[in-house]
């Protein structure tokens, strides 16, 4: 996949997350996704090839690092709490949706309860295809209805 639709496919899934929107804070080639203020993706050009920054538990950013050459650490972010995703390779649609959901939700968690758009425990409960309860990335889907 080339940088352009790997930049859409995850700009697509953050819009699908409750209270997630885009800023421009660091021009206009730069777009920011947050959650109620909060960081949770980046997508930026990096020597002009397009990528997406996602935040990761520190443990599955070393997993996800050692077993797909297009996942490199964060790009100007916190080496361990942050990874790059690069074009080409075998990432595919769904893996870079679920690596968005997760980041999303790992940001979530760190909101004030009162003021989570989302319960990260419960968030994908009714997707009996969830890999988020037996590991560290969440399916593609939204919130259950």
């Amino acid at each position: 996949m080339d940088g352009v639709d790997l930049q859409e496919i995850a700009r697509a899934r953050a819009l699908e997350l409750p209270a997630a929107g885009f800023e421009r804070p660091f021009g206009p080639e730069v777009d920011v996704a947050k959650v109620l203020g909060k960081v949770f993706l980046l997508l930026i050009p990096v020597q002009e090839i397009p990528v997406v920054v996602l935040k990761a538990e520190p443990r599955d950013a070393e997993v996800l690092r050692a077993t797909h050459p297009e996942i490199t650490p964060g790009y100007h972010m916190n080496k361990r709490h942050w990874i790059t995703l690069n074009p080409g390779g075998t990432l595919t649609e769904e893996f870079v949706r679920e690596l968005v959901t997760d980041s999303y939700l790992l940001v979530v968690e760190t909101l004030p309860r009162a003021r989570r758009p989302v319960d990260p425990e419960t968030f994908l409960a009714g997707d009996p295809g969830s890999p988020r309860a037996d590991g560290p990335v969440a399916p593609v889907d939204g919130p259950a209805a």
